[in-house]
């Protein structure tokens, strides 16, 4: 098993856990919101885990081809089982992306991933329409563009005037997109009740990303909002 951050790799031990955070194998920066021990990859039983090992910080855990995601809340773990394994996780407004490649994984795909359509998208049982598909969009850029590295989420504010819309509809399509997806089963987009999640912009990303809801090929849908908004 091998961990690649920024473009550096890091073999990993079995016989030593590999912990992420501010302090620990792969120390990421002086980030205050981060943890000095958030994230721990050990081998026990014959497989490799992941373990949240912080407090209050959550991941997103998913294969390359966005089949299968996980969101590893505080003291939770789960098996690295694919030959790729995709990392999202953000502390304040930085978000963070890594890579775990297994050269002999528990687990195959037996079939290509179907490809997603632009336009009206499915995932699953949930469909956006192209205008939340935007939204998505303009919140994800950064990440999208930027795969691989250390990213900051655009603000409602910034993400609203990359589409030329206003505030007020930008929320309201956010909350929309948010409420759609929480009732399809994910988590960390709303909280409890009359109180949506303060960190839902992170989670909304890095669960696209994972999933493949968005991708880089589909940033072009970004100036046809702005074009549309300004005829």
């Amino acid at each position: 098993m091998q961990l690649e951050f920024c473009g550096e790799w890091f073999p990993l031990d079995p016989e030593e856990p590999f912990v992420i955070g501010r302090e620990g194998v792969l120390e990421i920066d002086d980030n205050p919101y981060l943890h000095r021990r958030f994230l721990e990859v050990s081998a026990h039983e014959g497989l490799w885990w992941m373990e949240n090992v912080g407090s209050r910080l959550s991941a997103t855990i998913a294969d390359p081809e966005g089949n299968t995601q996980a969101w590893l809340a505080p003291g939770a773990r789960l098996p690295i089982v694919y030959a790729r394994t995709t990392v999202l996780f953000t502390a304040g407004p930085t978000t963070y992306e890594l890579t775990l490649v297994n050269d002999d994984p528990t687990f195959l795909p037996t079939r290509p991933a179907e490809e997603v359509e632009i336009g009206e998208t499915t995932i699953g049982p949930v469909t956006f329409t192209e205008s939340q598909l935007q939204l998505v969009l303009s919140l994800a850029e950064p990440v999208l563009t930027g795969r691989g590295s250390t990213t900051s989420i655009p603000t409602s504010q910034e993400a609203a005037a990359r589409l030329g819309w206003a505030i007020t509809r930008f929320n309201r399509k956010l909350d929309n997109v948010c409420y759609k997806l929480h009732r399809h089963g994910v988590r960390g987009l709303r909280g409890g009740p009359r109180r949506l999640a303060v960190n839902r912009r992170a989670r909304l990303v890095e669960h696209a990303v994972a999933s493949r809801l968005v991708t880089a090929e589909q940033l072009p849908l970004l100036e046809k909002a702005k074009e549309r908004a300004q005829d």
